[in-house]
């Protein structure tokens, strides 16, 4: 996780025209996110539906503006070949990183923080804070993305999504002798 810098060589004028790597991502948000004139009239609140807006997408970059609660929860997933970063502009969220064989790990990100991520990275995210407002970038643009759910046979199991889709935890029923399994998952 890192904090800001004071001045962003890349931002949504002057984007390279090629896809962008994990550090560049990360300038990315930052930039938009020190720019409230680009999302602030797009930050709703909804306990039911997560709120988000598209800010920008080309064939090598988007951003997305996500505002959160502390009910919001994207479920488990993965953003199937896109790097992505993350900035945290108000409030706080939580990333869960999935762990076999223990409790997940979980990591409250408060305002003022940035991280970013590749395209290996299964994670979920939830909203810590009332309030919380996020900007989100993706390398290349999502176009699918995997949402995963543990099956009634206990077995872990992948989704392929549209990347406009909501993402919500997957309801896939759980056998009574799998609540410890389940509880570290969710």
């Amino acid at each position: 996780m890192t904090t800001p810098t004071d001045q962003a060589d890349i931002d949504l004028i002057s984007l390279p025209g090629r896809e962008l790597d994990r550090d560049e991502l990360v300038e990315l948000v930052r930039a938009v996110a020190a720019r409230p004139e680009l999302w602030e009239e797009h930050v709703r609140y909804d306990d039911e539906h997560r709120h988000y807006v598209r800010l920008h997408r080309d064939a090598h970059a988007e951003v997305w503006l996500l505002c959160w609660t502390p009910s919001n929860d994207t479920g488990w997933h993965d953003h199937d070949v896109s790097a992505g970063a993350v900035a945290v502009v108000r409030g706080a969220v939580v990333e869960h990183n999935l762990a076999i064989g223990s409790d997940c790990l979980r990591t409250v990100v408060p305002a003022g923080h940035s991280y970013s991520f590749g395209p290996d990275h299964i994670h979920r995210m939830t909203g810590e804070a009332e309030g919380s407002v996020t900007i989100h970038a993706y390398s290349p643009p999502l176009w699918r993305m995997g949402q995963y759910a543990i099956s009634s046979s206990s077995v872990l199991r992948r989704t392929s999504v549209s990347y406009a889709d909501e993402l919500r935890p997957t309801e896939e029923p759980f056998p009574n002798d799998q609540a410890r399994l389940r509880d570290a998952l969710i």
